[in-house]
């Protein structure tokens, strides 16, 4: 008589526990990256108020998925056309024109992909320190005529304030004063002649892409001594 033996049940399952743990991994979400971590993003100076960051995708590539975990503004240096696939939120298409700005409220994981024919390019400014209270600045919005351009002040986020000067050449934004410090982002190439007071006149040329630190407690006048239109945008703190 043959003897029998107990059924070996773990080897019975496993190629359905195989099968299983295979199709859970196919469902989960792509592992993330910090945004320092990601290639396109290329740190251009930090300090205790900001991480600023030259954003530069190909035609038709894509970011590895990435962190942001502080809110930002970025401003679009150029046309583009880009899908944004937000963790955990179906695929939007965008458009931007050159020079647009906005803001984006932080802690979230996503990608970029390029859709178009000429390279994405962004310059992307996180906060590190934010006033969730909302400073009060005199004016939040308007548009200012100048003597040969405009100044327009687009928004406030997080106390922060964003404006865009266009200056033809010649242009003047006349005397004014920074109580805090802000960032210039080059929407433009710019050749621009800074007359401070108290300290003279100084030159400032940017390229398109670049942006610049400018500490608190400036009174000046900036006057566009290029030979071409001038556009910059301005994140000025409290």
């Amino acid at each position: 008589m043959l003897e029998s033996r107990p059924m070996n049940h773990r080897w019975l399952f496993s190629p359905v526990l195989v099968f299983a743990v295979l199709a859970s991994a196919q469902t989960l979400p792509p592992p993330t990256i910090e945004i320092t971590a990601e290639p396109n993003h290329h740190l251009m100076f930090q300090n205790q108020f900001v991480r600023v960051f030259k954003v530069e995708l190909v035609p038709h590539a894509a970011m590895i998925v990435h962190n942001h975990r502080h809110d930002y503004f970025f401003t679009s240096i150029g046309p583009s056309h880009i899908e944004n696939d937000v963790a955990g939120k179906p695929p939007a298409l965008r458009t931007f024109r050159d020079g647009e700005t906005f803001f984006v409220p932080g802690d979230f994981a996503h990608t970029a992909k390029n859709l178009s024919d000429q390279t994405f390019r962004v310059v992307a400014v996180e906060l590190l320190r934010t006033d969730k209270a909302q400073h009060k600045w005199d004016e939040d919005r308007g548009l200012h005529i100048l003597n040969g351009g405009t100044q327009g002040i687009l928004f406030v986020k997080d106390g922060v304030r964003a404006s865009e000067l266009e200056l033809q050449p010649g242009g003047v934004l006349p005397k004014h004063h920074h109580a805090g410090p802000h960032v210039v982002i080059a929407v433009t190439d710019l050749d621009l002649r800074c007359d401070v007071e108290g300290k003279g006149a100084s030159q400032v040329q940017l390229k398109a892409g670049d942006a610049a630190w400018v500490k608190a407690g400036a009174t000046h006048t900036v006057t566009n001594v290029g030979q071409q239109n001038a556009k910059l945008v301005a994140l000025e703190f409290p």
